[in-house]
């Protein structure tokens, strides 16, 4: 029996979010998260039960808005000529039941991804910790890539938290946010904390922070912080 080869369209809607969500990506090359063709950000689509996210295996080097591709929030594609990521069915998952969340990364950057593979939370032991993730980054569940299992374990694990990333066990890391960029930035900060706590580890214990001065860290970066 021959299989036939799945017909895609491109109208070309929704190009400019698809190429600021394609130039997004490099962000994650620079900061030195990904490596090959691994990784992606997606974004939902303002006003529509759509959401836009990497072609699977798609190279970032030239990376464009036709390499970004449009599905719905069933992980169907709407439009585009590229598969979507195989991670598709979690980022549409989280659109689904997160209705807050605007943007998702996936990444499988080295040190975060090692604290992973240990099933291990990086515990809240840097300010600059408390300010973004007002706590320590957890751990979800080892889930197997295909359907929406690792999305699931991603809105399970962060109900009632505040961190924005989840470290999914023996696989690398999701973040959320209001928007892609935010998601991209909680990326670049969840490599960092876990870079420095691993190497204090490496030292000695490091000095954890008490809850009361986590949650004041935590109100003072989200709502005072930066230009307003």
């Amino acid at each position: 029996m021959t299989t036939v080869p799945v017909q895609r369209s491109e109208n070309g809607s929704h190009q400019e979010q698809r190429g600021a969500v394609a130039a997004l990506h490099q962000e994650l090359v620079r900061y030195g998260l990904v490596t090959w063709t691994a990784g992606n950000v997606s974004e939902r689509v303002p006003g529509a039960d759509l959401f836009v996210i990497k072609g699977s295996g798609v190279s970032y080097d030239g990376l464009s808005w036709e390499g970004i591709t449009v599905c719905d929030l069933d992980g169907e594609v709407v439009d585009g000529v590229r598969a979507p990521s195989s991670d598709t069915a979690a980022h549409a998952y989280v659109y689904r039941h997160l209705p807050e969340v605007n943007g998702v990364v996936h990444m499988h950057s080295p040190y975060a991804t090692a604290w992973s593979a240990r099933g291990e939370a990086i515990p809240c032991v840097l300010t600059a910790m408390a300010d973004e993730f007002g706590g320590p980054i957890p751990v979800g569940p080892f889930a197997l890539i295909g359907d929406d299992s690792i999305g699931q374990g991603i809105v399970a694990t962060l109900a009632g938290q505040r961190s924005p990333a989840v470290l999914m066990r023996n696989h690398g890391v999701f973040t959320i946010g209001d928007s892609a960029r935010s998601a991209v930035k909680a990326a670049v900060m969840c490599e960092d904390v876990a870079r420095t706590v691993h190497l204090s580890r490496q030292l000695g214990a490091p000095l954890p922070i008490a809850q009361a001065d986590i949650d004041s860290l935590y109100e003072r970066y989200q709502n005072v912080y930066g230009q307003r």
